[in-house]
């Protein structure tokens, strides 16, 4: 397919130098086909702490797809990119788990608790086919399964175009797979340095505030300063490397903060809106 347009919204904001907005959300149809139609760059389905259903997320995946917007997009991808959250953490070395999200069509995969060098490589190459040693970019050496048919068709181009865009970016510059890994420990911390230096393919570093702050002894006390000196510290990291690093719990209030501190991930809960029953609640004077 010529001139293959670029297909991942999140990376496609990233690359333009600006922050990616995306949302967490629960694998359910409903909540797919409302945020389809919003202005996020990306949507991460939680199956860290909702129930591991590859059929619920398959599902999503096809009723995000919108035939208007990609019709007046010009382009064969969702309006906002699906991405999922799977449920092993980094030192659990679940490949398959991986692999099964992949094929079926997701353009990225959040790892939780990659605390180690190993963490990280194994998260990158499950995402990665093999190729021949020598060739360019080779490590982390791949070892996704091969079964492109499902993700190939949902991305709505050829097997051998899915093959030279299915590898992780930035590692690959043309790649459309975003690999994150989350920062939830103090060890994590210590060994991010190496772990951005050695483990080439990782995408963004997303701090896992909650864990994170019960690893230190003050459990969602966000601004507590040793919590709060210890999200600057990945921050830090993450700009030394130059890696985006990603913030969980962005809204309205602290938004210019997190921009301001150098975030460039920015995940905002979906809230729903209920303005139309309160007008109606206050005209009819309930």
């Amino acid at each position: 397919m010529p001139d293959l347009p670029r297909l991942n919204g999140a990376i496609r904001a990233l690359e333009s130098g600006k922050p990616a907005f995306t949302t967490f959300a629960p694998p359910e149809l409903g909540t797919a086909i409302s945020l389809a139609t919003t202005a996020y760059d990306a949507v991460v389905f939680e199956m860290e702490h909702n129930p591991y259903d590859i059929t619920a997320l398959r599902h999503c995946l096809q009723y995000m797809l919108n035939r208007g917007q990609i019709a007046a997009a010009g382009s064969v991808a969702p309006a906002v990119t699906p991405m999922v959250r799977i449920p092993p953490n980094g030192g659990e070395n679940s490949q398959w788990i991986a692999k099964q999200v992949l094929d079926i069509g997701v353009y990225g995969v959040v790892w939780p608790h990659v605390s180690t060098v190993e963490d990280a490589r194994n998260a990158v190459a499950a995402c990665r086919y093999p190729r021949p040693e020598g060739a360019p970019h080779f490590h982390p050496a791949g070892q996704r399964g091969d079964a492109p048919t499902a993700a190939a068709r949902y991305w709505g181009i050829s097997a051998q175009d899915y093959y030279k865009r299915a590898d992780v970016w930035p590692l690959a510059p043309d790649g459309e797979i975003l690999v994150a890994i989350m920062c939830e420990e103090k060890r994590a911390i210590a060994n991010l340095p190496r772990i951005l230096k050695d483990v080439p393919g990782i995408g963004v570093v997303l701090v896992g505030e909650g864990d994170l702050s019960q690893d230190l002894g003050h459990p969602r006390q966000y601004e507590h300063p040793t919590v709060a000196a210890a999200i600057a510290e990945v921050v830090a990291i993450c700009k030394d490397a130059g890696v985006p690093c990603g913030h969980p719990h962005v809204d309205t209030k602290n938004v210019d903060a997190v921009l301001a501190q150098g975030f460039r991930w920015l995940m905002a809960a979906p809230v729903p809106s209920y303005a139309a029953l309160e007008r109606g609640r206050s005209a009819s004077g309930r």
